[in-house]
């Protein structure tokens, strides 16, 4: 129950970056020789358990982090500058090796994908969330659950929580680590951004990343759960356009997996300057638009009498880019091929030896950039994570402590950065909360 007795250190959210700070907070306390008697640290979680996003993301598998150096999960996973800038600090100072060793002090065992993604090795998100709860159990560090803050007060150097229901909460150093507005089922309905506002704070507008594409008119149902493998995914629109590679899964209302997801933060940028944008996919990104004609050509003088349908069942590509008949499988599901056909104009019997100059034209502009359908909205209440928020130019990037309000540190999704998919974001907010926690406390003793 939430009380006025001050604490040394209180962390708003429980989530991955509320829970790095509180561990950085207290592994600096002792190093210090801070008596853990002496020192005490709140992490004030609205919900009833700790890690709610952790527990469900990846489908409930967890994809903890993403393999490379430093530098490597800059470039591979934050595309402006100003996020590379801002972030340099937190990810060197707490790695993704530091996060894999924290949690194998817990036994947890992980493992890479070829793709770089690090999952728990039995694939069980909740086991990531739990084991940063026992840690914060072995450092002492006490949670206040279904705890929602109401308002937080700065004066005379103090900062006061007031929370929905009774009591308050003192302490001269705060962490903001309450997320954004994505998947407000798990709480993160906005509430630090509000508080960060009240402060004095400037906010860049919530917008949707890592979320599904919403399509005007949704795919045919015979389409969904059908998933597209390692396509070229683009949206465009009068002002611009932006492009993935990965996979494509249609869904009854629009488009998700992980190209879709990437190009989510684009589409919502493009949507919201031009009220519209179109999205087409490339069904052979390795092959230039040339190479694939040669190829047609090729099939259509070596196998004349097979039906074009047959053809696109069965036309996987090896490299170095030729199609290769007895390949295990094809790149272009059975189910799409008659909406290939339809698009190019073709019929469903016509063979290479009939295929005119114009169809074969008509297929490879198909084959290059099979209409998905126009973007209706990018649901910013299903994406993994939001962009916007407190923008990076008022938090030092070298403490995550805020330029506006001393002894105020903010981390995590709270802040105006979102990375690609594949286990960047949930790195940035170990170790944006890291250094938070362990800026927080190295600034009581000086």
């Amino acid at each position: 129950m939430p009380n006025s007795s001050p604490v040394s250190l209180v962390i708003i959210g429980g989530g991955a970056s509320g829970m790095a700070a509180a561990i950085a907070a207290r592994e600096t306390a002792d190093s210090l020789g801070l008596k853990r008697g002496d020192f005490s640290i709140v992490i004030v979680e609205r919900n009833c358990r700790l890690g709610e996003k952790i527990r469900i993301s990846g489908g409930g598998k967890c994809n903890i982090t993403h393999e490379g150096t430093p530098a490597d999960l800059l470039r591979q996973g934050f595309f402006t500058k100003a996020e590379e800038r801002f972030l340099r600090s937190a990810l060197f100072s707490f790695t993704n090796s530091d996060t894999l060793e924290l949690l194998a002090r817990k036994g947890l065992e992980t493992r890479a994908r070829e793709d770089g993604k690090v999952f728990p090795v039995d694939g069980n998100g909740p086991a990531v969330a739990e084991a940063f709860g026992s840690l914060l159990d072995d450092f002492a560090v006490r949670v206040q659950f279904s705890s929602r803050v109401k308002k937080v007060f700065h004066r005379d150097g103090q900062f006061e929580l007031l929370f929905d229901t009774h009591g308050t909460l003192c302490s001269k150093h705060l962490v903001l680590a309450t997320g954004g507005v994505s998947w407000p089922q798990t709480g993160t309905t906005g509430d630090g951004l509000r508080i960060a506002r009240s402060l004095g704070h400037t906010l860049a507008a919530s917008s949707p990343a890592l979320a599904p594409l919403y399509l005007v008119r949704p795919p045919s149902p015979a389409l969904a759960g059908i998933s597209l493998r390692s396509v070229g995914l683009r949206v465009s629109s009068v002002s611009g356009e932006a492009s993935r590679r990965g996979d494509v899964l249609f869904t009854h209302k629009g488009l998700s997996g992980p190209a879709a997801l990437s190009l989510s933060r684009d589409a919502a940028l493009l949507l919201s300057h031009e009220g519209k944008c179109s999205v087409v996919a490339d069904l052979f990104p390795d092959l230039p638009v040339t190479a694939l004609e040669g190829e047609l050509l090729r099939q259509a003088k070596e196998k004349g009498a097979q039906m074009i349908r047959k053809f696109l069942q069965m036309c996987p590509i090896a490299p170095p880019g030729r199609f290769v008949d007895a390949a295990p499988h094809g790149t272009i599901p059975s189910a799409l091929v008659p909406f290939i056909m339809k698009h190019a104009g073709i019929e469903e019997d016509v063979t290479w030896s009939s295929l005119s100059k114009i169809g074969r034209k008509s297929m490879l502009r198909v084959l290059k950039n099979f209409p998905l359908g126009e973007v209706g909205r990018v649901p910013l209440e299903q994406g993994e994570v939001s962009a916007g928020g407190v923008v990076l130019r008022e938090v030092n990037p070298k403490t995550m402590e805020s330029r506006v309000v001393p002894g105020l540190y903010l981390c995590g999704e709270i802040l105006d950065y979102a990375g690609e998919i594949g286990g960047f974001n949930l790195q940035a907010a170990f170790s944006t909360g890291w250094l938070a926690g362990s800026s927080a406390v190295s600034q009581l003793q000086e």
